[in-house]
């Protein structure tokens, strides 16, 4: 959850868009935590994946930019650590054997200091275990948010450039520069299902894409979700509910000792 101008609402994100984590589940068979594991939670937003790894390891730490996302996960799970930090500067004194990220690291732009700040918080032959969106992510709803922008004008914000979707030929090639070896990566098709059959798009878009709204006026910005969500209506309502059109990666590395 790392841009600096978006305002995460946690009500909003459990109650509608409890996806994220939930998706996230079967990332933690790939990640196997063992019982006497130190394990990192990079973006861990209100807890829920934190806690069930935590089940499994021996520590977890939950780390979020978000400060009112680590205040919703401190109060859901008390017995855990969480802290503040940014993905892309963070550093802690004991390594970790592994670091998970579901659904975090498309929001963080400046990824070659998050790449190094993996590599350096983990132990030798340590395990990154990340899943994010990846390239041609939500290209629907946010090329027609882009064209609704420019339509009124809004040249500025229609050209906000807000996430980072990689293919993983790109972020491969990254991960490998820093000295991991990338043992499994992939690009996958994951169409998700929003919670509200109303007002599935223009829910997302608040939750996720409010930055563009920044400098819209006011009786423009709910004019221009209905207007998204009815022109993409063909392609993202499906059986008479709406449908976010998610491309996702994943990627399994470990730190090598030494790179040649």
């Amino acid at each position: 959850m790392n841009d600096t101008t978006t305002k995460w609402k946690p009500e909003l994100y459990n109650e509608k868009h409890s996806f994220v984590y939930n998706y996230g589940e079967n990332l933690i068979e790939l990640l196997d935590p063992k019982e006497n594991e130190r394990i990192l939670d990079l973006g861990c937003g209100s807890g829920q994946l934190t806690f069930k790894i935590n089940e499994l390891a021996k520590e977890t730490i939950g780390i979020d930019k978000s400060a009112e996302m680590i205040a919703d996960a401190k109060s859901k799970f008390p017995n855990i650590e969480f802290q503040v930090k940014d993905a892309e500067n963070f550093k802690f004194d004991k390594k970790f054997d592994s670091i998970f990220s579901n659904a975090t690291l498309h929001w963080v732009k400046n990824y070659k200091n998050s790449i190094k700040c993996m590599y350096e918080n983990l132990k030798s032959n340590g395990k990154i275990v990340v899943e994010f969106g990846g390239k041609g992510n939500v290209q629907t709803i946010v090329k027609q948010l882009r064209d609704s922008l420019k339509s009124r004008d809004y040249i500025k914000q229609s050209e906000l450039n807000l996430w980072y979707f990689p293919s993983i030929g790109e972020y491969s090639t990254e991960l490998e520069l820093a000295g991991f070896r990338v043992l499994f990566a992939e690009h996958y098709n994951r169409p998700t299902e929003l919670a509200d059959e109303n007002s599935g798009i223009k829910d997302w878009i608040s939750m996720f894409a409010e930055s563009f709204f920044i400098g819209v006026a006011e009786n423009h910005i709910e004019e221009i979700k209905n207007e998204v969500q009815e022109s993409i209506k063909e392609k993202c309502l499906i059986d008479g509910k709406w449908f976010a059109d998610y491309k996702r990666i994943r990627v399994i590395a470990i730190k090598q000792k030494n790179v040649c």
